[in-house]
């Protein structure tokens, strides 16, 4: 099933309840957490996930840009993630794997997230214990950039891996996704489309949702 998931990147900070309102239409809520370590930019911390919980009960879809993250799993979980996603980039595979197993023991849902420079068979050791696979077509930090066409060939390879290992994984893409590249991404394996400038960029961005399911056939 085709999930929509909005995000915050591209909305209006002053305005932050009502610009989840104005895309409560979506099926999750994307929020980028970033440490200016990780990648060259600041977002939001655990204070903004906890206010954005008490205004919503949409499906938080919290992504971790950040080294360490198993240090903050926990508390991103008690401000009320959803699910939590980690780069693989960010650690080595113990440090990954810790993280993997403190999102097992807070009840969160698991992802893990490729950059546009990993190899796709990087995720086959995680592959069947996470619930989603997070495949970069831009390189993170920075919203309204343009999507890599060369990562629909990645898209392409995850999807094959998950349907040989985990066809229940969602695979979801960020990076770029509008009108014109959502169709590309959905047909080579995606079904969780994270979108930002195409969304909020519209004077309307609930019909900026069903414009994208439309032409995605969802």
């Amino acid at each position: 099933m085709l999930k929509i998931a909005p995000s915050i990147l591209a909305a209006d900070f002053c305005n932050l309840e009502r610009e989840i309102q104005r895309v409560h239409t979506g099926d999750w809520l994307h929020v980028d957490v970033m440490d200016g370590v990780f990648v060259p930019n600041l977002t939001f911390g655990v204070p903004v996930v906890q206010s954005i919980r008490k205004h919503t009960d949409m499906f938080l879809d919290v992504h971790l840009m950040m080294i360490k993250p198993a240090h903050f799993i926990e508390i991103f979980a008690e401000a009320g993630a959803d699910l939590l996603s980690v780069h693989l980039e960010a650690g080595n595979p113990v440090e990954i794997r810790a993280a993997l197993d403190i999102m097992d023991r807070c009840g969160v849902k698991r992802g893990i997230v490729l950059r546009p420079i990993t190899d796709p068979r990087a995720v086959l050791p995680y592959l069947e214990r996470v619930d989603l696979v997070l495949v970069m077509t831009v390189e993170p930090g920075f919203g309204g950039q343009a999507l890599m066409e060369h990562q629909l060939e990645t898209i392409r390879q995850v999807r094959g891996f998950m349907d040989q290992y985990h066809p229940e994984c969602d695979l979801e893409v960020d990076g770029g996704v509008d009108l014109k590249t959502a169709p590309k991404v959905v047909e080579a394996g995606a079904n969780v489309l994270v979108a930002g400038s195409a969304i909020y960029g519209r004077p309307d961005p609930a019909q900026a949702i069903a414009d994208l399911r439309r032409v995605c056939g969802g």
